[in-house]
């Protein structure tokens, strides 16, 4: 995209004035509306296609290191509710959005967007042109960018440019150690449901140790809700760690950057329990690229990611078509898979690898998130699938 300028509708009446710019490395520069926390920003540009779930999205470790273009136009309109964080802050480093918040409708809200993001201290910005943003992403990669709110209007556009492009990207960058736990701690609650809300659980029948990478609370809540007692524990955890609690199975979460950087020290440890031990082990997103490249194979950084409740994913071994929730800029790559290794499933987008399995042990992962917050629930019986490969070991 060669260097421009855009103004929206709002800033070109007279006597108004931007309150928020994004910069983008090439020069291109967006002027809209701010809202949340004033200051600065820099970061990875992506865009997210669902038209649910804003709260869970800017809540999901996975988007460390990233601002959010949610290309769905309403955002805001059903406020936030502390029930819906997927973490106790953010970690998406600023939301971009089509038209301003409105005030909440909804019986669930406890605050308004705006002033949730300004607690949390993430930048918002409105009155962009999304699909144009949108388009320059798919065409040209995930460009690094700088953000900034201020009530002022006053903005060093040069300096923007110059943060923007002196961002280091997500390639070579490990942000798991930034967003795991800082010790192991056990999770019981399960998922929402009516009219309890969230309930514990007291009748586990299996111990799973689920590494976190960036784990999200509903999935913690679904292994939870599948009969588990989850021991979750830091992203370095080692295997005799690990192994120290004796589970019945292992799970590897969600999480953010580079996975090749992220495998220096969870590699090793996965490698080591696939070794020693006939556990089943599950994982998800960061985890499934974390147990691929610990079964031999390799990954790659894609041109601008996977990022929305709405992909289409073919399961090869049934035929069928699962609708699924993705947050992921780095790849699987299927033609590095070794012998033993099968793919199961694929986008049905891009034809890219979206899941995996061992020929002859219960270790299996996916690249999407099946716990679907936000999204459709069409992968909900993975879940089940691990506690039935733990029942069978346990027979």
């Amino acid at each position: 995209m060669p260097a421009t300028s855009t103004q929206p509708a709002d800033v070109k009446e007279k006597d108004a004035k931007p309150t928020a710019c994004l910069a983008l490395a090439d020069g291109t520069i967006f002027y809209g509306k701010g809202f949340g926390a004033t200051g600065e920003a820099e970061a990875e540009l992506c865009f997210n296609t669902a038209m649910t779930g804003y709260q869970e999205i800017m809540t999901d470790p996975s988007y460390a290191g990233q601002i959010v273009t949610f290309t769905f136009p309403h955002i805001g309109n059903t406020g936030v509710t502390p029930e819906d964080d997927e973490t106790a802050d953010p970690f998406a480093a600023g939301m971009v959005v089509k038209w301003d918040p409105t005030d909440p409708s909804n019986w669930r809200a406890a605050e308004t967007l705006g002033t949730w993001l300004s607690r949390r201290g993430r930048i918002g910005i409105g009155g962009i042109d999304t699909r144009r943003l949108t388009r320059a992403i798919r065409q040209q990669g995930a460009p690094h960018v700088a953000i900034s709110h201020n009530a002022d209007g006053e903005f060093d556009i040069e300096a923007l440019t110059k943060k923007a492009r002196a961002f280091s990207g997500l390639e070579g960058l490990d942000l798991a150690k930034d967003v795991t736990c800082a010790q192991s701690y056990r999770w019981d609650e399960m998922r929402w449901a009516w009219p309890e809300g969230y309930t514990r659980q007291n009748a586990a029948k299996f111990k799973v140790v689920a590494l976190d990478y960036g784990a999200k609370r509903n999935i913690l809540r679904c292994l939870a809700s599948a009969g588990c007692d989850v021991t979750v524990m830091p992203a370095t955890a080692t295997a005799a760690e690990v192994l120290a609690h004796s589970p019945d199975g292992v799970f590897l979460s969600n999480g953010p950057g580079d996975p090749a950087a992220t495998g220096d020290y969870a590699v090793p440890m996965i490698r080591e329990i696939l070794d020693t031990t006939d556990l089943p082990i599950f994982g998800i997103c960061l985890g499934h690229q974390m147990l691929a490249l610990a079964l031999g194979a390799k990954t790659v950084k894609m041109n601008h990611g996977h990022h929305g409740a709405n992909h289409p994913v073919k399961d090869l071994e049934t035929g069928k078509v699962e609708i699924t929730s993705m947050n992921h800029g780095f790849a699987v790559d299927s033609q590095s898979l070794p012998n033993g290794v099968k793919e199961t499933h694929v986008s049905l987008f891009d034809g890219s690898n979206c899941g995996l399995r061992m020929a002859d042990r219960p270790v299996f992962s996916v690249q999407y998130h099946p716990e679907a917050s936000p999204g459709p629930m069409d992968s909900i019986y993975l879940f089940d699938r691990f506690t039935d490969a733990m029942a069978t070991r346990a027979a």
